[in-house]
């Protein structure tokens, strides 16, 4: 729509606005009229109308079976567009016209903004399957009439009342018509069935609505003053009620078709199974938070227990064997804790990067300063966990294995990211300056424990490739590609 009012329209940028707005409510209006709406706006030279909008019923059949968007007309071939854009009335006059075989009744509706017609909506009625109309159908009927005034006379859409018809309650999800006292004059039965849910014993009709549902939903004192006056629907509000194990989504809509206040729409939809699943899912983060909370502090028990035995231990090599082992639990622990934090089973890596490289830096028998550059992003905590530990295991053997004790040196890990969202990767690369690979070595075949765990995690637990190789000038550099799930952009 943006599209076509700026390249064939005068209308400015808080005109087109307007339209935005009344494009977000106007579903309402087309159920409610069981009728297709096609909105029209004069081009620049005043010569033809373009449409920008369609909405079709989810209440009764199409009037058109093809897109009307972007269509061009010029002026004089629809004297019902004309009449309503330089009289700024609801035209209804005419025959039907005959579509494919099909009666279809069109109406003109002038879209009014402070005082100007910015253009007309088509209102098309396929009259195939016309027959006695029901009291629900007469009451949409009226009640679509009223919303069209208000549109003619700019009082509809409300202004800053944007709607995310998405998520509001339409008009076959439940319909109450109130009058202007708020007494109910019509329910739909879908609405009735709404607030028997909330513990409605009665009727609806004749009773005060507002009244109703704050003698249903639980009292709470100064609040349900206010939720009586919401739910008679005086001001364009949306809210929820819950009561007796129900819960229901309400919308008020105030008409006001010739200015006065004479009544209004209540859309109501019942949310209590959506509601009760919203909680089972928050109810279900919360454990799973907590359960990575308690084990993390579980690993933490453990790591202080290896260094409580190792500092027992006479033997070094049993000391440093328990320390490395101090150390793979911490990695482990770092990723836990941090997914306790988060609503779902992802983390920002980078933090647990950098974590890894500090608790690693501390047990460098020289003076070696830990770096990182690029960013790891988001990951799954399926490949978080390991490569935490594959991190730790690779700065652990650069500072252990590169430098001699006081020597000076740096470690850097880099991170990338890259190909596509179905094939995205992560290139990581852990580089020192440390003395280099000794002569023969071969990473796939020889290399301690630690690289032993670091082959294991990465080529058979992430599916990714690992290579370890003489950095160019000095040191060594490990190269790792790992296949990763795309970040959300």
């Amino acid at each position: 729509m943006n599209d076509l009012v700026r390249q064939h329209t005068a209308l400015c940028d808080s005109d087109l606005e307007w339209l935005h707005l009344l494009v977000s409510e106007w579903q309402l209006l087309s159920d409610l009229s069981f009728a297709d709406l096609v909105l029209w706006v004069p081009t620049l030279d005043g010569t033809r109308y373009v449409s920008v909008a369609q909405m079709r019923p989810n209440t009764g059949p199409t009037s058109y079976q093809n897109d009307m968007v972007g269509h061009l007309v010029p002026r004089g071939r629809r004297p019902m567009l004309d009449a309503a854009l330089d009289e700024g009335r609801i035209v209804r006059e005419g025959d039907p016209e005959w579509r494919e075989e099909v009666p279809v009744r069109v109406e003109s509706i002038p879209v009014r903004r402070d005082g100007r017609v910015l253009g007309v909506i088509a209102r098309n009625t396929n009259l195939l399957t016309v027959r006695t109309p029901s009291r629900l159908e007469l009451t949409y009927l009226q009640s679509a009439s009223d919303l069209a005034q208000m549109i003619a006379n700019g009082a509809f859409p409300f202004p800053g009342q944007q709607v995310d018809m998405d998520a509001s309650p339409r008009a076959g999800d439940g319909l109450i018509r109130l009058d202007a006292d708020g007494i109910v004059q019509y329910a739909s039965p879908n609405a009735l069935s709404a607030y028997h849910r909330l513990g409605l014993a009665a009727d609806l009709v004749g009773h005060h609505l507002g009244e109703t549902t704050a003698q249903l939903a639980p009292s709470r004192g100064p609040v349900d003053e206010s939720l009586a006056k919401l739910a008679s629907g005086w001001a364009p509000r949306e809210f929820e009620v819950e009561g007796n194990d129900g819960v229901i989504q309400l919308r008020a809509i105030p008409l006001k078709p010739k200015g006065n206040h004479i009544g209004s729409l209540v859309l109501l939809r019942d949310v209590t199974e959506l509601r009760r699943r919203e909680r089972e899912l928050i109810t279900k983060d919360a454990t799973i938070r907590e359960i990575h909370h308690r084990v993390k502090n579980n690993l933490q028990t453990v790591a202080a227990l290896l260094r409580l035995q190792a500092r027992r231990i006479g033997s070094a090599e049993g000391r440093e064997a328990l320390e490395e082992a101090v150390r793979r639990v911490g990695s482990i622990a770092i990723v836990h804790e941090t997914l306790s934090q988060n609503l779902d089973e992802r983390v920002e890596f980078d933090e647990i990067a950098d974590r890894v490289l500090a608790m690693v830096a501390e047990i460098s028998p020289g003076r070696v300063a830990g770096r990182r550059t690029g960013r790891f992003g988001i990951l799954d905590a399926e490949v978080a966990t390991p490569l935490s530990m594959v991190l730790t295991e690779l700065l652990q053997n650069a500072m252990e294995h590169g430098f001699g004790p006081g020597e000076r040196g740096t470690v850097e890990v880099t991170a990338m990211r890259s190909g596509t969202r179905r094939d995205a990767r992560l290139l990581i690369s852990v580089q020192d300056d440390g003395r280099g690979l000794p002569e023969g070595f071969d990473p796939q075949r020889a290399g301690n424990l630690g690289l032993q765990i670091v082959r294991t995690l990465v080529e058979g637990e992430m599916g990714g490739t690992f290579d370890m190789v003489p950095a160019s000038g000095q040191g060594t550099r490990v190269v790792l590609d790992i296949p990763v799930r795309a970040e959300k952009g």
